[in-house]
């Protein structure tokens, strides 16, 4: 069942009276036809973390059983439903941004605005494209994007204060002298040399780590490997959440819940205690044979960051791109030139057969 239609916001332009919609790198909304600028209200509220504890307390439904977002767009009428926590209307392309209180879904508490405009990822796809190594030559004249859409993804982050408890052992070099033998000539000849041995001893301890803003996708709508490749984020430059940073994007809401994004977030943490135990276990090597970890006071929220999802065509096949919207950082899907693999591997074989022959001609 979809929510009760709403009328989003009218991001009607106060000059020319056309739409307005967010100008990246600012915190204003801007006309495209006339220019017109008007202020984003309420920026610069500060973003707040909750506390995990609570979050059962709130009333709110798993986002699986969520409905619709139902629309009624404030420039033509046209009553849509979605998924998406914003988008265009697909009849006027008026800017369309749901009201994050309906639905009993958790509400995106910052958001880190688009900076990187269209221009910019022309500007980012065609430096990428030029610098892939064993790409065909034509790649290199790729700069425009066969579709590009700026779409906010939704993130968990953690905070949180841990105390692990560790068992182990600390390995400690030494050097014993071992004698061998060679056959230098014929004859042979009895030699020395140091060999390096491990003494291993018994450690256990407590090591502590306060994590700060541990970032967590929260949707499944793309790999979560390929998200990863996107960061990092200048997250500190995050602002506090408001509709009018999304409007002219699309948005996706969450369909990660945050428990599932805690256990996440407590995977990733965990390498990090484990450096901080072999580090205070100390010695030539460690071995960590046990990690018991707490965590306390654990907050989070959820953010939405940029990406421009783009693609672009070359020799007949679309390839996707994503694009972080704040660094310009490109990955995605690449052509090779199998004439270049080809060439690189024969010069390689060709380098080995030299030094061979090199070697053996001066034995």
């Amino acid at each position: 069942m979809s929510d009760t239609a709403v009328s989003p916001p009218s991001y009607q332009c106060g000059g020319c009276g056309a739409r307005v919609e967010y100008a990246p790198g600012t915190a204003v909304l801007s006309c495209p036809y006339c220019g017109h600028r008007q202020q984003i209200a309420g920026a610069g509220r500060e973003v707040r973390e909750h506390a995990y504890a609570d979050l059962g307390r709130l009333p709110r439904q798993a986002a699986a059983h969520a409905g619709a977002h139902a629309f009624v767009c404030p420039g033509c009428g046209a009553h849509t439903e979605s998924d998406a926590l914003a988008q265009r209307c697909q009849f006027c392309a008026t800017p369309l941004v749901a009201e994050t209180t309906m639905g009993g879904l958790i509400a995106p508490e910052a958001v880190l605005p688009f900076a990187v405009d269209r221009a910019g990822v022309r500007t980012a796809l065609g430096k990428w494209c030029r610098s892939r190594w064993f790409a065909p030559n034509s790649l290199k004249k790729v700069s425009e994007a066969e579709t590009l859409k700026g779409t906010y993804l939704p993130h968990w982050t953690f905070d949180a204060r841990t105390v692990s408890d560790y068992r182990g052992q600390r390995g400690e070099h030494y050097y014993v002298t071992e004698t061998y033998t060679v056959t230098v000539n014929g004859k042979q000849e009895t030699r020395t040399r140091q060999v390096r041995r491990t003494r291993w001893h018994p450690a256990s301890g407590t090591v502590r780590r306060d994590f700060d803003d541990v970032l967590v996708p929260a949707t499944t709508h793309l790999p979560e490997k390929q998200l990863d490749q996107l960061t990092p984020w200048p997250l500190a430059e995050a602002v506090a959440y408001h509709g009018d940073y999304l409007a002219g994007y699309h948005a996706l809401r969450y369909d990660t819940e945050p428990e599932t994004g805690l256990a996440t977030a407590k995977a990733r943490m965990a390498p990090v205690i484990e450096r901080d135990c072999r580090s205070d276990i100390g010695g030539d090597e460690q071995r960590v044979s046990s990690v018991d970890t707490s965590y306390f006071d654990v907050t989070y929220k959820l953010l939405l960051l940029p990406v421009w999802i783009a693609a672009y065509l070359h020799a007949g096949r679309s390839y996707q791109v994503l694009v972080n919207a704040r660094t310009g950082e490109v990955i995605g899907e690449r052509p090779y030139s199998a004439a270049k693999i080809t060439a690189a591997v024969l010069a390689v074989l060709g380098l080995v057969a030299a030094f061979v022959v090199a070697y053996l001609i001066s034995r």
